[in-house]
């Protein structure tokens, strides 16, 4: 995979978390640390449960949540490699939700994955994947992506799920861009020529299904959705209302504003505070696990009452 290129935002968002990897070598041990929002190939990561387990003990991470899109087929491997490797695993998903025109993602934590209303509707979710796949790849193929159905193929690890993410590795290895945070600049997100509108779970049945399984709803990633100010507080004081619990403060996807941005939003609405490396694997990644600072003072971690 061709090397990615530091932009000036990359390097604002490393200084927002402290300058990650320098930070978290050096710092004092004074409390665990939590990584609370990584992917294996169970859905669109390059590492297999056990190994994705094993890259966080060996970095440091004491709790870790596997968390891979709309299944939980990795967890039961994930759990066994973490009591071999002395780690706490949280067992998790990432649900997709069609809000407002836009794709948001929640984060579940310390689910029960074998509990009848989240699995079926993880499956609910799941069953439009294909489908939406097949529509990414028509698109590409009528801009001049030649291949992409297959080339896609290629870069899936679970029969049960394709995403952009295996588009994205395609595009990069055909030459398309440069990386793949390039092809969502100019293939993959709305208004671009690969991206296609799909409706996924609501808000609302998102969080029931993750309550239903005992889990904590966390919104991840807030600083993706392009819905401006007004759409953010309008969704973040939905998403307390429908029942969830926490916002993720620090994430890969935020610069230092984003933190604490939705620090303050966290604070405002009632909202712990959650944490996660997104990470999907080598060379694909801003911040490896383990590289997370403290969150900000003032909030309640998302952790503080397990």
């Amino acid at each position: 995979m061709a090397p990615r290129v530091v932009t000036a935002l990359d390097r604002r968002k490393r200084e927002a978390c402290g300058g990650y990897h320098r930070r978290a070598v050096t710092r004092q041990r004074v409390m665990l640390r939590y990584d609370l929002h990584c992917h294996s190939t169970a859905s669109d990561g390059l590492l297999e449960p056990d190994a994705m387990v094993r890259l966080a003990a060996e970095r440091g991470v004491d709790v870790l949540a596997l968390t891979d899109h709309d299944d939980t087929a990795g967890l039961a491997v994930a759990g066994a490699a973490a009591r071999e490797a002395g780690i706490e695993l949280v067992r998790g998903a990432e649900v997709s939700v069609s809000w407002d025109d836009e794709t948001i993602h929640v984060v579940a934590l310390r689910i029960d994955p074998e509990c009848e209303t989240l699995a079926a509707g993880l499956h609910a979710v799941r069953s439009g994947r294909d489908a939406r796949a097949r529509r990414i790849a028509a698109a590409l193929e009528a801009v001049g992506v030649r291949g992409a159905w297959e080339g896609a193929l290629r870069y899936v690890t679970s029969e049960r799920l394709i995403s952009r993410a295996h588009f994205a590795r395609y595009l990069v290895e055909a030459g398309y861009v440069r990386d793949s945070r390039d092809v969502f600049k100019r293939y993959l997100a709305r208004g671009l020529p690969g991206y296609v509108e799909h409706a996924w779970a609501t808000l609302a049945d998102a969080i029931a299904w993750i309550r239903a399984a005992g889990g904590v709803a966390v919104l991840a990633h807030p600083g993706r959705y392009r819905i401006g100010a007004r759409g953010m507080r309008r969704l973040v004081a939905e998403f307390r209302e429908r029942g969830g619990d926490a916002i993720e403060v620090l994430s890969p996807s935020h610069d230092a504003d984003d933190v604490a941005r939705f620090a303050a939003l966290a604070r405002r609405h009632g909202l712990k505070a959650s944490q996660g490396s997104d990470y999907h694997g080598p060379g694909e990644s801003f911040i490896e696990p383990g590289d997370l600072p403290e969150l900000p003072a003032g909030l309640r971690p998302v952790w503080s009452s397990w």
